[in-house]
């Protein structure tokens, strides 16, 4: 995370914003995401000139074409203030929304999202702070880069209701960890926001597989097709494949798709891994369902599916980490318990990981669990992990201030030796084993408190007789102390 002078620089332009009368933390964030696009394009339009100054041909797919010179970042942020704002408004946001059809890499998912890109800074002396402000970034550091929009990001977290685009930081890399990608997976997350997930994913396989990167057509892969999100808000997709960018992935599939109306329509058993928080506690018609996911569970609630969603997007032996509300868990309807149903006994349901109900607030006091589990379309439950995360760093009030107390580093280790010595653990214990016949018995409830024993301290208490003497005898001395002050007093 950025800290220091640059880290102060960001909040007094989000401050500017906020005094100029921009308070969405959204708007703000997307123009800050156009700014940093257009410098990025800058950046590539120098390196292709200069591997042409070093091949001796002419430039490659130019970014910016004859006649354009004046719409590049470095000569932008040389004009008076009130020249820039002309210029940004008149000239500059009309070409970056044209800018898929200029040149071949029209397809790329950040030129398709920027046609909806509007200009909505209100005048030219905040325009002028915020680039003055960007072009002291270190751009060519792609871990800076990353930093400063996660920083953005973060601000979503205490957005009041926007915050239901973010997924606690902390949260996603667990369950990225608990994934464990790798090369070759393809990675979806259906819901993607500001594609907090598949980020977090791409910087595991940086830290943990720099292999990949010495290879060409694994290092293609990582770069377009290992990484899939859709959603169907288009903000939320400008920022989310500017968020991507900023971590070093240059062409993601970032793509507008109502995941729920359209299925896996040509997306069937794609993917390898699913990481993901899909939008809960809604309800949507039948006519406006695909009827692919109603043929597998007849519901309306989103969360079911959803799940339905991610059993036919993945390949068989593909994995899925997901967060869902705890009514998954143990709902009653015929839809809950049919999922819960086909997860134990068609596929093979590894975990059930329950949060902390604090875990989403501020914006959301809603108690949710991770599910775990591997498609297999044969069965193959067998043992299924539960673990109580009680404390996950951070307090559980609104303000979720950093605390010690974190049972997040002993998930990741004891989902290790969750085939090992999690099998002798104690049902009292924060974490054990359940075998799947004692779940088919309880009718699939997957609900952690349906298994866990808990453990009661005998506690004795005084006779009522000896605390009414007490009672009695305080009385007593008070009404001695009384007399003796009022005699005093006389």
């Amino acid at each position: 995370m950025i800290q220091g002078e640059l880290r102060s620089r960001i909040d007094r332009v989000w401050d500017a914003f906020w005094s100029g009368g921009i308070s969405n933390p959204l708007e703000v964030i997307e123009q800050i995401t156009y700014l940093l696009f257009l410098r990025r394009l800058d950046d590539l339009q120098d390196n292709a000139e200069r591997k042409a100054r070093f091949t001796g041909s002419p430039i490659e797919n130019p970014v910016f074409l004859p006649g354009q010179e004046h719409l590049r970042w470095k000569n932008l942020r040389e004009l008076s203030p009130d020249l820039m704002f002309a210029r940004m408004s008149g000239e500059v946001f009309p070409y970056l929304q044209n800018l898929g059809e200029q040149f071949s890499g029209g397809d790329s998912t950040f030129t398709q999202h920027m046609k909806g890109a509007r200009f909505t800074i209100p005048n030219a002396q905040l325009l002028t702070k915020v680039v003055d402000m960007l072009d002291q970034v270190p751009m060519e550091n792609r871990d800076t880069n990353g930093d400063l929009y996660e920083y953005m990001l973060s601000k979503l977290a205490t957005s009041g209701t926007n915050g239901q685009f973010r997924t606690p930081r902390h949260i996603i890399e667990l369950m990225v960890d608990l994934m464990a990608p790798k090369p070759g997976d393809r990675i979806v997350d259906p819901a993607c926001g500001t594609a907090g997930f598949l980020v977090a994913a791409s910087e595991y396989l940086r830290e943990h597989h720099e292999e990949l990167f010495r290879d060409a057509s694994q290092r293609k892969a990582f770069h377009t097709s290992m990484f899939s999100g859709f959603d169907f808000d288009s903000t939320m997709l400008r920022i989310g494949s500017m968020n991507m960018l900023m971590h070093g992935v240059e062409n993601p599939e970032i793509a507008y798709r109502d995941s729920l109306s359209e299925g896996a329509a040509g997306e069937e058993s794609r993917y390898t891994v699913i990481l993901a928080n899909p939008p809960f506690a809604g309800s949507l018609d039948y006519d406006s369902t695909s009827s692919d996911l109603l043929s597998m569970v007849k519901t309306k609630k989103t969360e079911l599916l959803f799940l339905a969603l991610f059993l036919r997007l993945l390949e068989p032996g593909g994995r899925a980490a997901v967060i869902v509300p705890d009514g998954v868990l143990f709902g009653s309807s015929k839809a809950h318990k049919d999922l819960r149903k086909a997860l134990v006994e068609e596929q093979k349901l590894d975990a059930v990981i329950k949060l902390p109900s604090g875990v989403f607030r501020p914006y959301a006091g809603v108690s949710t669990a991770i599910l775990l589990f591997t498609k297999t379309d044969s069965g193959g439950t067998e043992d299924v992990w539960f673990y109580d995360v009680r404390a996950d760093g951070f307090s559980l009030d609104d303000k979720r201030n950093p605390i010690d107390q974190s049972d997040l580093p002993d998930v990741r280790q004891r989902w290790l030796e969750r085939h090992g010595s999690e099998k002798d653990r104690a049902r009292t214990e924060q974490s054990f084993c359940v075998p799947k016949a004692e779940i088919v018995e309880q009718k699939y409830d997957l609900s952690l408190n349906r298994y866990k024993e808990i453990e009661y301290e005998e506690v004795e208490h005084r006779d009522p007789a000896d605390i009414i003497a007490d009672i009695k005898q305080l009385n007593a001395d008070i009404e001695r102390e009384l007399a003796e002050l009022e005699e005093m007093l006389t």
